[in-house]
């Protein structure tokens, strides 16, 4: 993973979270919760990596993200995860309901594991 990209999805008072790149190809997020005295991660990759790849990214994200954020710290404790993402989901919005359902009455996008928000 020569360049790791990170794009913030959202940012809290106390957490932050990325997605994850290597140049332009995705390869999973990262969640940051800062407590007092630890900062703990939850990394999702999407496809396989072995325990090398693991540990340099989880290094990557503890130098770029984690130590740049000012936050003291004793110790930084990451869970990792590796699957495929299967959907993105969000509250509907009134009235989308009607304009996506297809001509048997269901919506092709809840039958995706999709939904807009």
């Amino acid at each position: 993973m020569e360049s790791v990209r990170y794009d913030r999805l959202c940012r809290t008072p106390s957490s932050e979270a990325y997605l994850l790149s290597d140049g332009d190809e995705p390869i999973g997020r990262v969640e940051l919760h800062f407590t007092s005295s630890v900062v703990y991660g939850l990394v999702v990759l999407e496809g396989e990596r072995d325990e090398e790849q693991v540990l340099e990214l989880i290094e990557r994200i503890d130098e770029d993200l984690v130590w740049s954020a000012d936050v003291p710290r004793e110790d930084f404790i990451v869970t990792v995860y590796q699957g495929r993402e299967v959907g993105v989901y969000s509250d509907p919005r009134e009235g989308e309901d009607e304009e996506d359902e297809d001509e048997f009455g269901e919506d092709d996008e809840q039958e995706n594991g999709h939904q807009r928000g």
